[in-house]
């Protein structure tokens, strides 16, 4: 049998010399985070994953690479088929701010929500809790604005949808890690199937206020340039995904199921033609995107519509006051026009 080729072979060691740290890496990680043993045994299993990783590395520079591979890949095997078993539920002990799930039906032309949270926050820990049923009249749905909320890195961000009415109500949908109570949110697990997915229905006031009143987050909010039509169209594809959570459970991942790219799928369903972009996956830049795509208010520049979308300090001074929707939407270009409409 002929032998291969010398460089055939050194190139095939040089790429599993970059693979198999990083399916190590991998497959550490995995177990670190999704391990349910206690502290001893897991960290023991863990140590043996990466003895072995480092092991078939060695020897896959002193045997022909096909031992070291079909090693590794076994191994990658065995834990592939126990991550295969870690299944999402909506059985576990949730934190209180995502005990319950959204669900919503059509009544004729009014929407009909249960579990719209609507929390009083003081603080992380202290908070009155209220869950409430609502109707809206979708013949009065008026206006989409986005919101994007920051807590450290300009490139990172938390996405909002604030769905407006006639009536002077807003009501905001968010995409949440489903936390466990105790449970503290890690952008890493997020790729390890540590929370499951949770799209919640709340008052403008609980979503803004807990960002930017309790955590200390700066919030931005853009109006958006979209048809009666494909609003009504896109509040109603957040009912329907919320409505199949609570059939189909699913995992939460930071790059593939997050606040950003459950919008975006949503969105491109209902209009098409949508291009893929990195600031979908670098949510802090997402106005950007929008902007270049035509969804924000036309004759403005970016910067002041941030400028002017800006409602942290709004937000903090209006507080509990009963217009709080309306004293944080002082200034953002296209909010106005709401306000005529509501007035005539």
């Amino acid at each position: 049998m002929k032998r291969p080729h010398p460089m055939l072979r050194l190139s095939a060691r040089l790429l599993l010399t970059l693979l198999i740290p990083l399916s190590t890496a991998w497959g550490a990680f995995a177990l670190a985070y999704r391990l349910s043993w206690p502290p001893v045994p897991a960290y023991a299993l863990i140590t043996l994953w990466c003895l072995l990783g480092a092991i078939v590395l060695a020897l896959l520079w002193r045997r022909p690479p096909l031992w070291a591979l079909s090693i590794h890949l076994l191994a990658l095997v065995v834990l592939q088929v126990w991550w295969h078993t870690l299944q999402p539920s909506n059985q576990r002990d949730w934190a209180d701010d995502v005990a319950r799930m959204t669900q919503g039906r059509m009544a004729g032309e009014h929407l009909l929500l249960e579990n719209v949270r609507n929390f009083h926050w003081r603080s992380d820990q202290d908070y009155d809790i209220v869950w409430e049923s609502r109707s809206y009249d979708l013949r009065q749905l008026a206006s989409v604005d986005l919101l994007t909320s920051y807590w450290g890195m300009p490139a990172i961000a938390h996405i909002l949808v604030s769905f407006g009415f006639e009536d002077g109500r807003h009501l905001v949908f968010t995409v949440e890690t489903r936390k466990e109570k105790g449970e503290a949110y890690s952008e890493l697990g997020g790729f390890f199937k540590e929370f499951e997915l949770s799209i919640v229905a709340t008052d403008e006031r609980d979503a803004v206020r807990v960002r930017t009143n309790v955590r200390d987050e700066d919030t931005y909010l853009y109006r958006i340039d979209m048809p009666r039509p494909v609003m009504r169209e896109l509040l109603l594809s957040y009912v329907e995904q919320a409505n199949a959570l609570v059939d189909r459970p699913r995992f939460y991942n930071t790059l593939t199921a997050n606040c950003t790219t459950i919008v975006f799928d949503m969105v491109r369903g209902i209009i098409g033609g949508l291009p893929v972009d990195h600031r979908l996956l670098l949510t802090g830049y997402l106005p950007s995107y929008v902007q270049d795509i035509g969804g924000l208010q036309q004759g403005y520049g970016l910067d002041e519509l941030r400028n002017r979308g800006r409602i942290t300090e709004r937000a903090r001074q209006a507080d509990e006051a009963p217009d709080f929707s309306t004293r944080i939407r002082q200034g953002v270009p296209g909010w106005i026009v709401e306000a005529k409409i509501n007035n005539d």
